[in-house]
C-alpha cells in the first residue's frame, strides 16, 4: 500500500500546482497594501494623440455654404447597401499608401503620415482656401478613422478581428468585444503588438494591477494585435479550479485503484 500512499502524495502535490490562485483572476487590484477601495493616487488615464499611419483608412468629409461646391470632395456612397458598415467606410473612405499619401479629388496627393487628425483637417483646409475657395465659403473639414480595427488572438473568448467605430477604446473594452479572458488566460502578461513607422513593438499589460491606467498602451490604437498567453495550469490539464481539479484526480485514482485489485487477483 506504501506505493498507493506515495501516489496519493504526488497528486495532491499535482491538486495544489495546478489550481490557478483567485488574485491572478482579478482585474484592477489596488495591490501595494492599500486600506480602502478607492482608486490610488487619483489614477488618470493616459491617451497620447493618434497619428496616422500606413493602412489606415480616413472619413474626409468637406462642408461649405453652397455644398454643390464640394460635392466631388465627398464620397458618394453608391456601394452596396447590404454592405456592414466597415466594408462602406473601406469604399468610401481614403487609404494611406505606403509612402503615407492620400488622394483628395481636386488637391491631388496629400502627406498625412505622422499626423494627428486635427492637424489633417487643417492642412486640407488651409489648401482649400489656398487654391479654391475664399474665406466667405465658410468651408468646414472633418478628418476622423474610419473605425477602429484590432486583433486579438490567444486566451479569449472570440479571437478574431474587431473594427469599433468611436475615437477611442480602453483594453478592457477591446477585450471584451473579444469574448473575455477565460480563467486559464494570462491577465498579469497581457501582450500589446503595435505599429510604428520604424517597425512593430511588443508592449505588456498587467491587468490585474489598478495602475494599468496609467499605461501608456492602456487604450489601444487602430491595427494593434491583442495577445493574451494560456496560464501554464491549461497545459498540464487538470482543471482551472481546485473541484474540477479534485474531481480530475478522484477519476484517475478510480481508475488506479481499480487496476491495482485487478492486478492483485491475478
Amino acid at each position: 500500500m506504501k506505493p498507493i500512499k506515495l501516489l496519493i502524495i504526488l497528486l495532491c502535490c499535482v491538486v495544489i500546482s495546478s489550481c490557478i490562485p483567485h488574485k491572478d483572476t482579478i482585474y484592477l487590484q489596488v495591490k501595494e497594501n492599500a486600506i480602502n477601495d478607492t482608486i490610488p493616487n487619483n489614477l488618470v488615464e493616459i491617451q497620447k494623440p493618434y497619428r496616422v499611419q500606413v493602412n489606415d483608412i480616413l472619413n474626409i468629409r468637406v462642408k461649405a455654404l453652397d455644398q454643390e461646391t464640394v460635392t466631388i470632395l465627398n464620397p458618394t456612397g453608391e456601394g452596396s447597401l447590404s454592405a456592414s458598415s466597415a466594408e462602406r467606410a473601406f469604399f468610401d473612405g481614403f487609404t494611406v499608401d505606403v509612402h503615407g499619401n492620400v488622394r483628395i479629388p481636386t488637391l491631388g496627393y496629400l502627406n498625412v503620415l505622422g499626423f494627428t487628425t486635427e492637424e489633417i483637417e487643417k492642412k486640407i483646409e488651409e489648401q482649400l482656401l489656398k487654391e479654391q475657395f475664399k474665406e466667405t465659403a465658410n468651408i468646414f473639414v472633418t478628418v476622423k478613422l474610419a473605425g477602429l480595427r484590432y486583433t486579438a488572438n490567444g486566451e479569449v473568448g472570440s479571437p478574431g478581428s474587431q473594427v469599433l467605430f468611436t475615437d477611442r477604446v480602453n483594453i478592457f473594452e477591446a477585450i471584451a468585444n473579444v469574448g473575455e479572458i477565460p480563467v486559464t488566460g494570462n491577465k498579469k502578461d497581457v501582450k500589446i503588438i503595435r505599429q510604428y513607422p520604424q517597425g512593430q513593438k511588443i508592449h505588456s499589460l498587467d491587468l490585474t494591477d489598478i495602475k494599468v491606467m496609467q499605461s501608456p498602451y492602456y487604450y489601444i490604437q487602430p491595427n494593434d494585435i491583442i495577445y493574451v498567453e494560456p496560464l501554464k495550469q491549461k497545459s498540464l490539464g487538470t482543471g482551472e479550479t481546485a473541484l474540477s481539479s479534485i474531481a480530475a484526480i478522484a477519476s484517475l485514482l478510480s481508475l488506479l485503484t481499480t487496476g491495482i485489485l485487478l492486478y492483485s487477483r491475478l
